[in-house]
């Protein structure tokens, strides 16, 4: 009897260490590529960096996962990726997620990026406050995050937004050149493209570093949230030790890489002014609030989505 006891005892165990061994093969094999590949659209602007860097140093490998990124130079392009099922996820703005769900296309913020939008004049141009700028000529993208801070950026300074004159362009590097020509009196335009027209005589008369504001966020389809919970949880993961890179490494370490693999201008070499990156969080219900108020008052959209109907922090937490 008491050899038949010892017998099964030993059959137990091995049973719960073949358990065990299975449940660490399945570990393994999770951190070895067995995560779903993930599709990520990228912007030409500071957000980008910390994607880029986790691309290129490993991070995404080592957390058992394959990242495609894909760059787009308009915010209609990149949607257009988006809702057409080409990404899983995109680096956004607040007002591209409220825009989404009005249209009846499900995605959701899962966490803040570091952005910078700043609007300079040109080189030529005699304006030296937000107030010098009436009736003259501002290079926006429509119904963007560019639109938005532009118009905080006007109440801010004295104007209403209907006091300047919205030259729509929605191509970023197609609104440089227009400022660089002096063909626009002003642009709002993202890091690092404004540091480009600073260095090349541009000047900064506000910016959404100033104002406190920063509507830039990441999103990802429900789809993705719902199928790839486990590979999201890995991107924020790389993303993280990304931002470690970023807060003890200097630009000049990096910078050739953001012009060869993520698309940067030559000129942002010895000039790249990065914002203070933190690791992933999410955003904060007033500054998501103020979104969907603005775009109501502009009668861009019918509802006032809640905080939890826009935003989705399980990844994040």
């Amino acid at each position: 009897m008491k050899k038949f006891v010892v017998v099964m005892i030993m059959v137990v165990m091995m049973i719960a260490l073949g358990g065990c061994a299975g449940n660490k093969k399945e570990d393994s094999a999770q951190q070895s590529g067995k995560l779903q590949n993930i599709t990520i659209g990228l912007m030409p602007d500071v957000d980008s960096i910390p994607f880029i860097i986790a691309q290129e140093k490993g991070y995404f490998k080592e957390e058992g996962l394959t990242v495609t990124l894909e760059s787009f130079k308009s915010a209609v392009d990149r949607d257009s990726a988006l809702q057409g099922g080409k990404l899983d996820g995109v680096i956004s703005d607040m007002l591209a997620e409220a825009f989404a769900k009005s249209g009846g296309f499900d995605t959701v913020i899962t966490s803040l990026t570091s952005g910078s939008y700043k609007l300079v004049v040109n080189k030529d141009e005699t304006a030296t406050s937000i107030q010098d700028l009436k009736g003259k000529d501002v290079a926006i993208s429509k119904n963007t995050i560019i639109e938005y801070v532009t118009d905080k950026v006007m109440t801010e300074g004295g104007l209403t937004p209907a006091d300047i004159n919205k030259i729509i362009i929605p191509q970023i590097p197609a609104r440089l050149e227009m400022l660089q020509n002096s063909k626009i009196a002003a642009a709002t335009l993202p890091e690092p493209l404004a540091t480009i027209a600073v260095k090349n005589g541009a000047k900064v008369l506000n910016s959404s570093d100033r104002l406190g504001i920063n509507p830039g966020v990441m999103l990802f389809t429900t789809k993705a949230v719902n199928d790839k919970e486990q590979e999201i949880k890995a991107v924020y993961r790389a993303y993280n030790k990304a931002i470690d890179y970023l807060s003890r490494e200097p630009v000049e370490n990096y910078v050739d890489l953001l012009i060869e693999k993520g698309g940067f201008p030559k000129d942002v070499k010895g000039a790249l002014i990065l914002p203070k990156y933190q690791k992933a969080v999410a955003p904060q219900a007033k500054d998501v609030e103020d979104v969907v108020a603005w775009l109501q008052a502009r009668q861009l959209i019918q509802k006032a989505y809640s905080y939890k109907e826009l935003v989705d922090d399980r990844f994040v937490r």
